[in-house]
């Protein structure tokens, strides 16, 4: 067992495939200890923990936190690293120890992401291909490609830096929650690194997303983006939903949900540095 690395996984109503997912995971070599988040199964996903999978530490919600479940997984662990895993998705055979072998040689790198290969294809993941080719410049004493951004489900955290800038925010359940999180730890002062050789996998449902998933990532990036960037940022983005509207549906429910949550926003916003506004920039976001 490598002590240094948990795996947490949050799901909800996905009990036919999370079987597989916890089958590759207790077979890994660094034998990581998983600790499972459930936001409130109907499906007898938590039945299926308790009876087959006895090692697993199993957190059972009353309710949905969406993506947030994640962080009540990471406050769980005793490890310094923490991967996430979906229901859907596991990590190759020594990638965690990889991982955890750069984030110890490392510490100014808060996140790794890894190449995630979509099965039952083993293509490269697109997102992947845009973090390999990142434009931003190397950092000195980093591995792989800094990045500002990341798969939920191939990436590895520092646990104290994930704690530290809170994790992911509970408000924006799940599709597109993984850029403030990496806006908020560059903003901190941490790296992330896309490192090629640490490998994961997802094998997502024929059907595609979940329904809405689409309007909630645009509601989110937009939220991000009245949270983080500055203002002229901000109004060029919503300036951006709000054309897309005309033609995307989604896009103009998101718009309408985004405007709900205004107050809140107010409240919460927390302008980056500018050399962050400038890696975004250049990154075409």
């Amino acid at each position: 067992m490598d002590p240094r690395i948990s795996v947490v996984i949050a799901t909800r109503d996905r009990r036919g495939r999370l079987g597989a997912t916890l089958d590759w995971l207790r077979a890994l070599p660094e034998s990581p200890r998983v600790i499972l988040v459930d936001n409130g199964s109907r499906d007898g996903t938590a039945d299926l923990v308790r009876d087959a999978y006895p090692e697993v530490r199993l957190v059972a919600l009353g309710r949905n936190l969406g993506a947030a479940a994640r962080n009540v997984g990471v406050r769980e662990a005793d490890s310094a690293y923490v991967a996430f895993s979906d229901d859907d998705s596991w990590w190759a055979s020594g990638a965690l120890r990889i991982a955890a072998d750069r984030l110890d040689d490392h510490p100014t790198l808060a996140l790794v992401a890894a190449r995630v290969l979509v099965e039952p294809s083993g293509r490269i993941d697109p997102t992947c291909l845009e973090m390999a080719s990142s434009p931003l410049p190397r950092h000195e004493g980093l591995p792989g490609s800094p990045v500002l951004g990341f798969l939920a489900c191939g990436a590895v955290v520092r646990r104290s830096a994930f704690l530290e800038v809170g994790g992911f925010e509970a408000r924006f359940g799940v599709g597109g929650e993984e850029e403030l999180l990496a806006i908020d730890l560059a903003a901190s002062g941490w790296g992330l690194c896309y490192c090629d050789d640490v490998v994961a996998h997802h094998h997502p449902v024929a059907s595609g997303p979940r329904p809405g998933r689409r309007r909630v990532q645009y509601r989110n990036a937009l939220w991000s983006a009245w949270l983080r960037r500055p203002l002229w940022s901000a109004m060029h983005g919503t300036a951006r939903l709000a054309a897309a509207g005309y033609r995307d549906p989604d896009a103009r429910a998101a718009l309408r949900d985004a405007l709900s949550g205004l107050p809140w926003v107010i409240r919460r916003r927390r302008p980056i540095p500018p050399e962050v506004e400038r890696a975004l920039l250049a990154l075409g976001r």
